[in-house]
């Protein structure tokens, strides 16, 4: 078994996924071909935002939107430490100071009743992650940035692109969302990829220049940018990828929410996690919740466990892989410990010492899914 299996999506869409290569051979423009802009206006028209900006990754995309609004040496950005380390490595890369608010526990998103406090004249953007699928609370977030000041706002949707909010798209439901196209994300290329979106024309604008160093016109540079562009094969692929994706949006969504049913059946005592339970040590496996006004991708299918170490050991001597996302706050990585600000975030650091994440992906077998429960079951 595979932590997730992208053979058998492949295998589904050969035929489309060789034309589009071969076209790309055939023509030959393999930086900035005809599918780029192709691509874009396809993922604009699904998030619904007016501009859909493809880039070189995800960790690019967060990147070139910091710069695009001018976030530099002395600027503060707002974020979650419970995250992969790209959201925070952009802030510091540009001098700006990374500021940590602490998630909630039943979701691992950012807390947004805990970003207020941390807003000073010096913030000059905030970044949520939509973290393993689920969409943070971006209404209640842009209200806060909408209250002090309008803020800028980044969704980090890496991993949930395809969910929803209040049924409207992630990546657009504030002044930029970002995405990742890395291989195994809800869709993915097979290489590194990713893209911006945004409504606001200038800002688009900026971001198209930045990704090409800078320039506005040919060998003339009205902006310090980057080597930033998504290039023509991987936005093929997308592309071929883009008929099927639909149908594997609604298939993450049944299979996490059958992992739930299962899990439920087979382990006394799995439930969703209590704000109560933090800093305590788990008796029995626990579920993270999907709110009611929001939709899951399951980029990851995440629960937490006690002893984890012991049950994951178990677990790959019965075959079944598993990982962790993520084990070390990022406010407390050798790297940002002396270039981060905010309070000690005691949920992100009793999260990541009991979050693992079950084999998913669309195409998952239920027998697959049997068999990952029944070890689990087996472990407690």
């Amino acid at each position: 078994m595979q932590f997730i299996d992208l053979k058998i999506q492949q295998t589904a869409i050969k035929a489309d996924l060789d034309k589009r290569i071969g076209a790309v051979l055939s023509h030959g423009q393999y930086i900035m071909g005809p599918e780029v802009a192709e691509l874009e206006t396809a993922l604009s028209d699904y998030v619904g935002t007016r501009h859909c900006i493809s880039v070189a990754s995800g960790t690019e995309a967060l990147l070139i939107a910091l710069m695009a609004l001018s976030v530099g040496p002395g600027d503060e950005v707002i974020t979650t430490p419970f995250t992969f380390v790209a959201t925070v490595e952009v802030i510091v890369l540009l001098g700006a100071t990374p500021v940590f608010v602490d998630v909630e526990p039943d979701t691992a998103n950012i807390d947004p009743s805990a970003i207020s406090g941390k807003i000073t004249p010096r913030t000059k953007a905030i970044i949520p992650v939509s973290l393993y699928g689920q969409v943070a609370n971006m209404d209640e977030i842009n209200a806060v940035a909408a209250a002090n000041g309008n803020v800028p706002v980044i969704e980090d949707g890496a991993q949930s692109f395809g969910a929803s909010y209040k049924d409207r798209k992630s990546c657009g439901l504030s002044t930029f969302g970002s995405t990742s196209f890395f291989p195994s994300k809800p869709l993915g290329c097979y290489g590194d990829g990713g893209a911006l979106f945004t409504n606001d024309d200038a800002l688009a604008t900026a971001a198209r220049e930045i990704r090409v160093h800078g320039q506005s016109k040919r060998y003339v540079h009205t902006r310090v940018g980057v080597g930033g562009r998504m290039d023509t094969l991987q936005c093929a692929i997308v592309l071929a990828k883009l008929p099927r994706f639909a149908w594997e949006v609604s298939e993450r969504a049944r299979i996490g929410a059958r992992y739930d049913a299962l899990l439920r059946e087979a382990i006394a005592g799995f439930g969703p996690v209590t704000a109560n339970e933090v800093g305590t040590t788990l008796s029995a496996p626990r579920s993270l919740t999907v709110r009611a006004d929001r939709s899951s991708v399951h980029a990851q299918y995440t629960i937490l466990v006690p002893n984890r170490t012991d049950v994951q050991s178990k677990l790959q001597s019965a075959g079944i892989p598993t990982a962790v996302h993520y084990p070390v706050p990022l406010n407390e990585q050798p790297a940002y410990r002396d270039v981060s600000a905010g309070d000690p975030t005691p949920v992100s650091a009793w999260l990541a010492a009991h979050v693992m994440s079950l084999p998913m992906g669309p195409d998952l077998s239920e027998a697959d899914q049997n068999r990952v429960v029944a070890e689990l079951r087996a472990c407690f």
